[in-house]
């Protein structure tokens, strides 16, 4: 009952207000966005939605006009390069997903779920797969996302999402709520460049250490 009905009473709810009290900082940021790097203040990306499907998830931008189109921050060479003023501290803050709360309202995302992969994410996407991570709605935070985000190597957040999926319940939900408020105060997991960063620095590290 909790998955078919009251999970999309809450999300048009809680998105609902989001979206009201949320109105004018949401405008503040845009006009900031336009002042600091002239262009577009919000940007849609093709994202893989519940059961593989397609749907444009909207941010606000962070990043400069002149970056690649649909690439993996992680996947960029030097990504702080493109990163804007105004677009570092918005994605430290999270304050960059803001405008999903119009994904959440339009039913193609939900609160809490596994966060949305990019349409050219075949690896993580084939390991959710194995989770049936991909057959729920994906969502604006999630289980992985309160336990290492950035931090964490694709299958180990492909787990974590399958875990999400066992457990998924109102309870459950509220868990990962409140712990994403926790994470985002202390900016948890949060890493440029993305998946896997702090185990590949960590490697790095090691091989410095023995090549001395």
């Amino acid at each position: 009952m909790y998955n078919k009905f009251f999970k999309r009473l809450i999300d048009l709810v809680l998105s609902t207000m989001g979206i009201i009290v949320l109105a004018i900082p949401m405008g503040v940021i845009a006009l900031i966005i336009k002042i600091t790097d002239p262009g577009p203040a919000l940007f849609k990306q093709n994202r893989i939605g519940i059961h593989k499907s397609y749907f444009n998830l909207y941010k606000f931008r962070s990043m400069k006009m002149s970056t690649p189109k649909d690439c993996p921050t992680h996947l960029l060479e030097n990504p702080e390069q493109y990163i804007t003023k105004i677009g570092k501290f918005l994605r430290k803050s999270s304050l960059d997903e803001l405008p999903q709360l119009f994904n959440i309202w339009m039913g193609q995302m939900s609160v809490i779920g596994p966060r949305p992969a990019l349409w050219n994410q075949d690896d993580l996407i084939a390991e959710r797969d194995k989770y049936g991570a991909n057959d729920v709605k994906p969502g604006l935070t999630g289980w992985a996302q309160i336990n290492g985000r950035d931090e964490l190597e694709i299958p180990v957040k492909a787990k974590l999402d399958g875990e999400y999926v066992e457990k998924m319940s109102f309870g459950f939900d509220c868990k990962c709520f409140f712990g994403t408020i926790t994470s985002v105060l202390k900016s948890d997991g949060v890493v440029e460049g993305g998946t896997g960063e702090m185990k590949k620095a960590d490697k790095e590290k090691k091989e410095e250490t023995v090549a001395k």
